[in-house]
């Protein structure tokens, strides 16, 4: 009887868990688990005490930020992620309602508690803009920066939030950051060459074909590798920070394949899930060992 039994409970389990990991990276909750990663590993590598305030910060603006993009993007998703596309269409409002309950209520408590610098939680505002209707998308390699931009403002903003925001590490992790991020959102545009052509949009996948992407984006995140190894080398950046070659590993597995016909739950969980590999590699290290 158990043999009889099994063949069907593992497509059902399977079905389950793809289930679930779709819906966390469509309602943008893994998304902003990852931007809230980013927060942590910043502030454990920085030796800052960790506090609840400035990661329901982080993670309220990321919800807000891309779910409002979810409604922009629309057009564009039903023909790149068709799925991702109709899941906003049934479940978006409920979504983006929480994210501006979620962003209206970070930004309260801000107000509340007296931050210095509050008014900077007004920034996902222009990112929103700037991305969405500012036509930052129409060139090449901006729209690219402007999200590399804005995760590695997370660091910046740690960094505010305890008074450490000229800290050498602070710094480096905004450039880290910056960078890496502006890498996977080059890996993101290779699933959507069909949808950006037909948009107008240039990207590098576009330009110069998934296979080249790729190949520049490996070459890319080996040299930064590099330029992390030598900064710990010349005593500028603890030894500590050598857990950052981790992330770039990773990065390096995922990017040969990352192919046009990879689902969304590829790029949304295991190209997303980069920082959130990161923030657990520096949470075991931070308990076992520093």
């Amino acid at each position: 009887m158990r043999n009889s039994t099994a063949p069907h409970r593992t497509p059902g389990l399977a079905a389950s868990v793809k289930h679930a990991l779709r819906v966390l990276v469509h309602s943008n909750l893994f998304i902003s688990l990852a931007t809230v990663s980013v927060a942590v590993t910043t502030v454990l590598l920085a030796d800052l005490p960790l506090e609840p305030v400035p990661l329901f910060i982080v993670f309220a603006a990321t919800m807000f930020v891309y779910t409002v993009n979810r409604f922009t993007d629309l057009e564009e998703d039903e023909q790149n992620v068709p799925k991702r596309a109709a899941f906003t269409k049934r479940y978006g409002r409920f979504w983006l309602t929480l994210g501006i309950v979620l962003y209206v209520a970070a930004i309260g408590v801000g107000v509340a508690l007296g931050l210095a610098g509050v008014v900077y939680m007004l920034l996902p505002l222009v990112v929103v803009f700037l991305y969405s209707v500012g036509g930052v998308k129409q060139r090449f390699l901006v729209k690219n920066l402007v999200v590399g931009f804005a995760w590695g403002a997370i660091p910046l903003g740690v960094g505010y939030y305890y008074a450490r925001l000229l800290a050498h590490e602070i710094l480096f992790l905004f450039a880290y950051i910056t960078i890496m991020i502006t890498i996977a959102a080059v890996i993101f545009d290779v699933k959507d060459i069909q949808g950006d052509r037909a948009e107008g949009i240039p990207t590098i996948p576009n330009r110069y074909g998934p296979r080249r992407t790729r190949l520049l984006s490996l070459v890319a995140t080996v040299a930064v590798a590099a330029v992390v190894v030598v900064l710990v080398g010349l005593g500028t950046l603890s030894q500590e920070f050598l857990v950052v070659l981790a992330m770039n590993a990773y990065v390096c597995l995922y990017i040969p394949f990352a192919t046009p016909d990879r689902g969304p739950l590829y790029y949304g969980f295991v190209v997303d899930g980069e920082h959130v590999f990161l923030a657990a590699v520096v949470v075991v290290l931070e308990w076992l060992v520093w």
